[in-house]
């Protein structure tokens, strides 16, 4: 069985601010937010694709800020997920929104209609970034919020970007820390990508922006990923969703359909060398559970050609006697 959510969009309708990197319509694919009837349909499609796990599977409102769209709506949205969570069909609703659009009132609604995980649009803790990106709220804001959110028992998740107009390395380490310092459950890395109808986009053809790649993207997401498991905070996405919208509307930054896997490689290749250094240069044989494999290899065996060229020529080979994550070395034939 899948595990995972039962995702229904709900565009740009709930949030106040036009932020520099937003184009909902790009990243959810929809412009109209969804009707009651259709919240039913999602899901009811979902269960006969018969590819729900019931104890494991989230309604999840994403896409837009929900607790700040018009309260009749939102709580019929709810109204309408509601009885799946009744009927034990999943485990719970998840929303997404931002730190300013949350106070006592909307918790106790989101209660009431059985949400369980509420995540948190951070982007950034550095008020200056927050400002130069038109995000509206303040990290005094965000803090509050995760503090009253935690404080009603639901899971709390936090979501963070980099490669923000106005940010750098040091202020994408400092966000992640201070989220580190909130204590979520989960985190989601979202790396910048420049879509075309943004401030972003502006700010970049004048020259006064100038948006990540991916290959510095990776490295810095890498040491956050790092933070975040040494916390325990569960990481849940590690770049955008890879769509056709994305793909076609992405003018620049760091979009790859395989983000979070470019990472986990990186750490992989980080993980052997360290290892491999241990001995004199030469031929050796990786072990690895199989489910690794593709990650020790790396993307185009980028990590076999990085290896090489400092002078160890690895061959990967598969065990089930590894956990994931586990690497052993032996000696290969010269």
């Amino acid at each position: 069985m899948k595990r995972g959510n039962i995702a229904i969009f709900v565009p740009h309708s709930g949030c106040p601010n036009a932020c520099s990197f937003c184009n909902q319509r790009t990243i959810s694919g929809t412009l109209k937010a969804p009707t009651p009837e259709e919240v039913g349909k999602i899901c009811e499609e979902a269960f006969e694709k018969n590819t729900v796990d019931p104890e494991n599977t989230q309604i999840a409102f994403f896409g837009g800020s929900f607790t700040a769209i018009d309260r009749d709506t939102m709580v019929s949205l709810l109204k309408a997920a509601y009885p799946y969570v009744e009927s034990k069909r999943v485990s719970g609703i998840r929303v997404s929104t931002r730190p300013d659009a949350i106070d006592a009132e909307i918790l106790d609604i989101l209660k009431k209609y059985g949400v369980d995980s509420i995540e948190l649009g951070i982007q950034s803790m550095r008020d200056e970034v927050l400002l130069k990106n038109r995000r509206g709220h303040s990290s005094e804001d965000v803090r509050k919020s995760a503090a009253m959110i935690k404080s009603y028992g639901f899971e709390f998740g936090a979501q963070m970007m980099t490669g923000l107009y106005g940010d750098d390395d040091e202020g994408a380490v400092y966000t992640a820390k201070e989220i580190v310092k909130l204590k979520p459950d989960t985190v989601r890395i979202y790396p910048t990508v420049v879509l075309k109808g943004t401030e972003l986009e502006r700010l970049a053809e004048c020259g006064e922006y100038e948006p990540k790649g991916v290959e510095e993207s990776v490295k810095l997401c890498v040491e956050l990923i790092k933070i975040f498991r040494d916390a325990n905070v569960r990481i849940i996405r590690v770049g955008l969703h890879a769509s056709d919208n994305v793909e076609g509307e992405a003018v620049g930054g760091a979009y790859h359909p395989a983000f979070h896997e470019l990472c986990e490689a990186e750490i992989m290749r980080e993980k052997i060398a360290d290892e491999l250094l241990k001995y004199e240069k030469g031929k050796y044989d990786v072990f690895v559970n199989p489910k690794d494999v593709s990650k020790t290899v790396g993307q185009k065996r980028k990590n076999i050609v990085e290896l090489k060229n400092i002078g160890y020529d690895i061959t990967v080979k598969e065990t089930e006697k590894l956990k994931i994550g586990e690497v052993e070395i032996k000696k290969g034939e010269r």
